[in-house]
């Protein structure tokens, strides 16, 4: 199996690759994408949650993607 790699990247989303499965609250399923990898939104404004749709570029969306500023686990 592969392994599945994610992607911090800088003020957008996290983009997911690999054979990952992402599930609702409830433990359905989502559609994933076609392709190699698929991204997350991590701004909280895309129209197409929990998927990025690349808003963060125009609603000013700012934040850390460096690991060593992580305060660890919650």
């Amino acid at each position: 199996m592969s392994e599945v790699t994610i992607l911090v990247r800088n003020n957008g989303p996290y983009r997911v690759y690999g054979p990952a499965k992402l599930v609702d609250a409830d433990g359905n399923e989502y559609r994933i994408p076609e392709g190699e990898w698929f991204s997350l939104c991590r701004c909280g404004q895309s129209a197409a949650k929990p998927f990025c749709d690349g808003t963060h570029k125009g609603c000013g969306f700012e934040a850390p993607s460096d690991a060593s500023l992580a305060a660890g686990r919650t």
